[in-house]
């Protein structure tokens, strides 16, 4: 658990891979979720291809967008 006030940066969904997210790559299986609905993977600028290219090929791809949000910071809550 992360202190309060804390920052958590928010990190590339390729295995291994713990550099900063720029992408957000929106997804969705349509045997499994409804139409409307959005999964998101987020890549850095070196995996952002690689995992395109994974849901692409498997027809889940739905579009990447920058992620805006680099940082996460813990309220002290619970969740």
């Amino acid at each position: 658990m992360l202190p309060v006030g804390a920052q958590e940066v928010a990190m590339c969904s390729r295995k291994g891979c713990r550099a900063p997210a720029a992408w957000q790559l929106l997804w969705n299986n349509p045997r499994i979720h409804t139409p409307e609905r959005r999964k998101v993977w987020l890549a850095c600028d070196e995996h952002r291809g690689w995992l395109e290219d994974y849901l692409q090929t498997r027809s889940l791809w739905i579009e990447t967008l920058p992620h805006r949000e680099s940082t996460v910071t813990t309220d002290g809550g619970d969740r």
